[in-house]
């Protein structure tokens, strides 16, 4: 499964339980599609940086979700058909590589396996050489 994070657009005059019901909505399709609903966050209402079907402002929401990337064709179906939103947009996001843990019930760890790897030489840094103005291609040749 992959993290997904949805950004929902609501018009600003849809009431509280309409809203409450598109977003429950989209719960439940996530959790059929077997995914995980991580965080709901409501970012409240915000001016629109241009006018979106006649709308100044809009109501936003984020909504962070883990899904089957099968699953995400369906959302994104049921939101486009939806009155309430403005605009939505849902995007992968990529989640931060952790070291792999060693697990204590694994056993005892051969030497091989714990061999510290050493860290490659810092790089040296090259010599710039400056090019003296008498020396430069544009300076007239040296008279003998």
């Amino acid at each position: 499964m992959r993290r997904y994070e949805c950004m929902l657009v609501f018009r600003p005059d849809v009431p509280d339980d309409r809203l409450n019901a598109v977003i429950e909505r989209l719960t439940r399709q996530v959790g059929e599609a077997g995914g995980q609903i991580v965080k709901v966050a409501p970012w409240g209402r915000r001016r629109l940086a241009y006018p979106i079907e006649h709308f100044r402002e809009g109501s936003y929401h984020i909504v962070l979700f883990d899904a089957p990337p099968s699953s995400i064709i369906e959302l994104e179906r049921s939101l486009l058909i939806t009155e309430e939103l403005l605009r939505h947009l849902i995007t992968r996001v990529e989640r931060p590589v952790r070291p792999a843990r060693k697990a204590a019930a694994a056993g005892p760890v051969e030497e091989e396996e714990e061999a510290i790897v050493p860290a490659p030489p810092p790089e040296e840094e090259e010599e710039i050489e400056l090019i003296d103005e008498s020396e430069s291609e544009a300076a007239p040749a040296a008279i003998d």
